[in-house]
């Protein structure tokens, strides 16, 4: 109603001020006539009363019909074109009113400063009944003809020129009214401007907006969401991981899918630590299920940032869940790492009794190395048989080749002690000539000390 009040008001106008202005009509359409006849200015008269003070435009048409039935001269022709349109519009016949305007300046009764006005109300008739192929062709016509768009106006260009799919020329539109509102925009003009820029294919202009919108409201999901998935799409998953990382610091991100993809997130990005430290903590909070698989996942997680005292409790946790015989393995391993040779064995031995282990040689290499670490060589020596691959063998040769260096190394030293014994007693020969009483303290006993080193070396070889 307000809109139809508005219309009528502005063509009524449009018409009283043609009627005044009859030498300025009749120059515009090249009518040598300035003035109505008086039959048709009584019937003219009558039409206006009865619109304007009577308010009964079904009486002024007829009024209006009367004189259109005379034979006009120009000026009259005008006049009537105009009023005929206030009076359609107040009958609701918007698609009447546009015709008769449209008439009226294609005839030349309009012009100058009225018919930019009246481009502008047919513009706003056609809005106001969505046709919209015949709105933007007279708002162009307003334009061009030096209409000046308020801010209403320029967003009922954007409007209708998006409605279109003339997304170019909306943003035009859409921009100068962000423009124009400044830090008072509402959010319909941001939402409008961001699918523009989406539509328009300028993310770096709608990555912009979008931030100045986070900042006005930073809690809000969908925008944090329109950011990275911007970033997915154009692939800088490294930027669209550190805006998922701003919304689990911020609180925003609470479901288990979500705390799962930060952890995928980290640890795509070689930082397993931090992946498995915020999968531990959402665990613990009840936020991330505790399942084998989960469990599993943390262990590889911080196995992977060699954080294996973090690890051990949680293979030991995973492995009491399901008796899984590849935890135990697991376990056995990071025990192997931290040199803690005896609970090493255990969970291996409980990896091999519990069975799943991919690789049992291994894991009997790993219990012959324990063993060999704490100094049980024959217990060490039957788990890399039982190993029975290249790793056990290669043990075995190690310790093989060890003891015979130590054999030999035992061989040098006693029959080196034998030689040394024997220069002994050869001196000890040498100084009797003069006299007994002349011998060191070590001539005494060196044969018998002789004697016993011989036989020690005798022993090594019959062993």
């Amino acid at each position: 109603m307000k809109f139809k009040n508005f219309l009528k008001g502005a063509v009524i106008a449009g018409t009283l001020c043609a009627a005044g202005a009859g030498t300025a009509i009749a120059q515009a359409a090249n009518c040598e006539a300035t003035e109505f006849g008086s039959e048709a200015g009584e019937l003219y008269l009558k039409a206006e009363t009865e619109l304007l003070q009577n308010k009964n435009p079904q009486a002024a048409l007829q009024a209006m019909n009367q004189l259109r039935n005379k034979e006009l001269n120009c000026y009259e022709q005008g006049a009537v074109l105009r009023l005929g349109a206030a009076i359609k519009i107040q009958a609701d016949d918007y698609a009447g009113a546009a015709r008769d305007l449209e008439t009226a300046i294609n005839q030349g009764y309009i012009s100058g400063k009225d018919a930019v006005n009246t481009y502008y109300q047919i513009f706003q008739i056609y809005l106001s009944q969505n046709d919209l192929n015949k709105a933007l062709e007279y708002s162009q016509k307003w334009v061009n003809a030096g209409g000046s768009p308020d801010r209403d106006a320029m967003w009922q260009l954007a409007v209708v020129n998006q409605k279109l799919e003339r997304n170019q020329e909306a943003l035009k539109w859409a921009e100068r009214v962000f423009e124009r509102d400044g830090s008072n925009a509402d959010r319909q003009v941001y939402d409008f401007l961001i699918y523009l820029y989406d539509e328009t294919g300028q993310r770096a202009k709608k990555a912009a907006l979008l931030e100045q919108l986070l900042a006005k409201n930073p809690s809000e999901r969908k925008l944090w969401d329109a950011i990275s998935g911007d970033y997915f799409a154009a692939d800088q998953d490294r930027k669209a991981f550190e805006v998922q990382k701003a919304m689990y610091l911020g609180g925003i991100l609470t479901k288990e899918d979500e705390l799962m993809r930060i952890v995928n997130f980290y640890n795509r990005f070689n930082a397993p630590y931090q992946a498995a430290q915020v999968l531990e903590k959402e665990m613990n909070a009840g936020r991330i299920s505790k399942t084998y698989d989960r469990m599993e996942l943390l262990a590889n997680l911080y196995q992977v940032a060699r954080e294996f005292d973090k690890a051990i409790p949680v293979i030991e946790e995973a492995a009491r869940m399901n008796n899984s015989g590849a935890m135990y393995e697991r376990l056995g391993r990071s025990y192997a790492e931290l040199q803690e040779w005896a609970k090493a064995e255990d969970a291996l031995l409980k990896a091999l009794n519990a069975g799943g282990v991919e690789d049992r040689g291994l894991a009997w290499v790993l219990i012959g190395q324990s063993r060999y670490e704490r100094g049980d060589r024959a217990g060490a020596r039957e788990a890399f048989s039982n190993a029975n691959n290249r790793g056990g063998r290669g043990w075995l040769d190690f310790m093989r080749s060890e003891e015979q260096t130590e054999a030999a190394l035992v061989r040098f030293e006693a029959q080196s002690r034998v030689q040394e014994l024997q220069n002994e007693e050869k001196r000890c020969r040498e100084i009797e000539v003069l006299g007994s009483e002349n011998l060191p303290e070590g001539c005494s006993t060196v044969d018998e000390r002789l004697k016993e080193a011989q036989e020690a070396v005798a022993a090594l070889g019959s062993s």
